[in-house]
């Protein structure tokens, strides 16, 4: 896989949904002024289990329908009127932000198959060049594809894995101009420059090439629930339409993924849900053979393999509730042959694995912190890479050449920027090959970051982590941004984000609260978390909103709580919940009405996520789903300031579940304060594509925050 800057690294899940929904916008609070657009209630009767919901705002659901698109644009249009105040703060946010940014700046390049490989963004640019130089970093540049020129006349653009062939000919990339990631697969030909007449639509946008440099392999998405559900083979220069059908997941749960082992030997299918996973290997010399089942799902296995020097290594949570790393030989993979490499560790969650020739490298998670371990198969070498931080994030890089003595590992933490290092594992020596360079003046000694410990309602500890300038005083005044997501087991690691300063310069504390749903303290963090449990993330989340204000970090009036899709969902639950404890509340891309959306199976994700979430056509999870359903709990009270954020064309939560909340919100809440939605008409989950155009939406979320605390400037 072709690896670029702009692409979020695995894990760092924090700074993806802090830019996800970084589509906020603002305005002054005010008891008068804009009046507010009032949605049509067109009653719905919803029945289940002998209950009548009545949904007023479900007719929101029809995308079609001009009514909507008006209703949406008058949102837009009010947010518009109580916003115009804010402008030269927005403009002043605008351009600290992006003047932190490096104009022409580019990725760190890795060599593969005798290329090293990156990507570069020209001054004023949104969008990257992606280059490759041959054999040396001396060599001229060839540049692959110009995303300046192919975004040209889109509203929205982006490029998917850009794979190059074995023999370094041809490339393989996925467009999307629309943000639903319906991908169309393009072949180029890296020594003509010629683009292929073969395209592929409606894919999940990655395509993995066979060793004979003509066959690929890509992934179907259902044209309605956009899951990923069948492997297809292409043969360049022929009819797409004659494209070979090599495996459909029939069941609805499961999603399907593809990818080349390390050893390059093998093409990997992967088939996953939340509880049990299934691999099937193809031979890469012999594409035209069936798939073979690696081992058989079973219910509560979870598994993933990768294949180096003859074995195959299994990352697996059999018998091991924070997994174990396990080995077979490659002509023997059923369970019953697997071998321990790494043994199960209560206190240590094994979460990746990298393969080397003389060196496995481990990504485990330890008191909810992340390390990187090095170890030798010669068993002379054993250790952790230590980079001497309170609160920090870290992960193995991308390693494609497995000869090498050389690992790449990426690090950041709340006050150090985005760094990528080469590690030698023999000597232990650390090269920097790159920090992002912030400008603007930043100096990372104006900062300090912490960590500090909440006591949730059944008595666990959550631990926060904390940023701010250096000499704020703990007196209860400081204006504060709590971030938090807790779902999938996707844990918010604290990393830098360049954008953040603008809040910190102006005396905001932040924080992310590390809740039950994410796995920062191990799995069982992630399964107290979910289904029945799930009420923990929200109550967990609101003890680290006690807590700060108990410590005097801040106070409720000057405290805001930040989420983002199934964050978005935690916003709308602490919201119901504890109205008193936010001075605001942002919502992006918000999972808000969870029992009609589980209830759909024709919505994305709904299907495969039952096991996280429950399935409601069980009567004990519909009637917990219901019992916090942040849009079925709305009620006649006092809320604080919110701020809602989606986009048309999200292909993960639809853009009627925050239009929908607002306009629930709008009629029955008691107070005045603030409530404005913003619907991106051009984009989807991701918000706006381009580097700086995202920045516009950033700019228009902190006004909303600082104006609300009195700063003006």
């Amino acid at each position: 896989m072709f690896k670029t800057m702009s692409q979020a690294p695995r894990k760092a899940l924090f700074a993806l949904a802090l830019v996800v929904f970084i589509g906020g916008l603002a305005g002054t609070a005010c008891q008068s002024g804009p009046k507010p657009p009032v949605a049509e209630k067109i009653p719905q009767k919803l029945i289940a289990y002998g209950q009548t919901r009545v949904d007023d705002y479900y007719w929101l659901k029809e995308r079609d329908n001009p009514k909507v698109l008006e209703y949406l644009k008058a949102e837009n249009e009010y947010l518009g009127k109580v916003m115009a105040p804010t402008q030269p703060l927005q403009d002043k946010l605008y351009a600290e932000i992006v003047g932190r940014i490096k104009q022409d700046d580019s990725s760190v390049p890795y060599k593969r198959q005798g290329y090293y490989y990156y990507s570069r963004y020209e001054t004023g640019q949104e969008y990257p060049l992606y280059c490759r130089k041959k054999g040396s970093l001396d060599s001229p540049e060839e540049v692959l594809l110009n995303g300046p020129v192919l975004s040209r006349g889109h509203d929205f653009f982006h490029v998917a894995d850009v794979e190059p062939s074995p023999d370094s000919k041809m490339i393989a990339y996925g467009v999307d101009t629309v943000s639903r990631r319906k991908y169309t697969i393009h072949f180029k030909n890296l020594e003509t420059g010629e683009v292929l007449p073969d395209e592929i639509k409606v894919t999940g946008g990655s395509a993995v090439w066979a060793d004979d440099n003509r066959t690929v392999f890509y992934l179907i998405k259902d044209e309605e629930t956009l899951r990923q559900y069948k492997v297809m083979s292409h043969v360049l220069g022929t009819d797409t339409a004659q494209d070979k059908e090599v495996y459909v997941e029939a069941d609805e749960t499961y999603e399907l993924n593809i990818r080349r082992s390390k050893s390059d030997a093998y093409i990997l299918i992967d088939s996953g849900s939340t509880l049990s996973d299934e691999c099937r290997t193809i031979d890469a010399k012999r594409p035209g053979r069936p798939p073979v089942v690696f081992h058989p799902r079973e219910h509560d296995l979870k598994y993933a393999v990768d294949h180096l020097g003859g074995s195959f290594y299994i990352l697996t949570n059999w018998e091991a509730k924070n997994f174990r790393l396990m080995k077979t030989p490659s002509a023997r993979t059923a369970k019953a042959n697997w071998k321990d490499v790494i043994g199960h560790r209560p206190e240590v969650l094994l979460e990746d694995f990298d393969l080397f020739d003389k060196y496995l490298v481990l990504g485990e998670r330890k008191d909810g912190l992340t390390q990187v371990r090095v170890m030798s198969w010669d068993k002379t070498t054993d250790y952790n890479l230590e980079f001497g931080e309170p609160v920090y994030s870290t992960f193995v890089g991308y390693n494609p050449e497995p000869s090498t003595d050389l690992v790449r590992v990426e690090y950041s933490s709340l006050t150090t920027p985005d760094s990528t290092y080469d590690t030698n594992m023999k000597t232990k020596e650390r090269t920097l090959l790159k920090q992002e360079e912030v400008l603007g003046g930043f100096d990372s000694n104006n900062y300090s970051a912490e960590r500090l410990w909440a006591t949730a309602s059944d008595g666990v500890k959550v631990p926060i982590s904390l940023v701010s300038r250096k000499g704020i005083q703990k007196n209860g005044q400081n204006p504060l941004l709590l971030y938090g997501y807790g779902s999938y087991g996707y844990s918010s690691d604290p990393s830098f984000f360049s954008a953040v300063i603008s809040l910190l310069d102006r005396g905001f504390v932040y924080a992310i609260a590390h809740i039950r749903g994410g796995q920062e303290m191990g799995r069982w963090w992630y399964e107290d978390g979910k289904l029945l449990k799930k009420k923990n993330t929200f109550t967990d989340f609101i003890a680290c909103g006690e807590a700060l204000v108990a410590e005097k970090y801040t106070r409720p009036d000057r405290m805001f709580a930040m989420g983002a899709s199934a964050g978005g969902l935690l916003m709308g639950a602490v919201t119901n919940l504890r109205p008193d404890l936010w001075k605001g509340v942002l919502a992006g891309v918000a999972y808000v009405d969870v029992i009609s959306t589980m209830l759909d199976p024709t919505i994305p994700l709904t299907t495969s996520e039952y096991d996280e979430w429950g399935n409601p056509n069980v009567k004990e999870y519909f009637d917990y789903m219901l019992s916090y359903s942040p849009y079925d709990n709305i009620e006649a009270k006092a809320y604080p300031a919110i701020l809602l954020t989606t986009g048309l064309h999200d292909s993960q939560v639809q853009y009627w579940e925050p239009a929908k909340f607002a306009a629930r919100l709008r009629a029955m809440k008691t107070d005045k304060n603030r409530l404005v939605l913003h619907t991106n008409m051009s984009g989807g989950h991701g918000g706006a594509s381009g580097r700086f155009e995202r920045h516009k939406l950033t700019a228009l979320e902190f006004a909303f925050m600082l104006d609300l605390v009195g700063i003006k400037d």
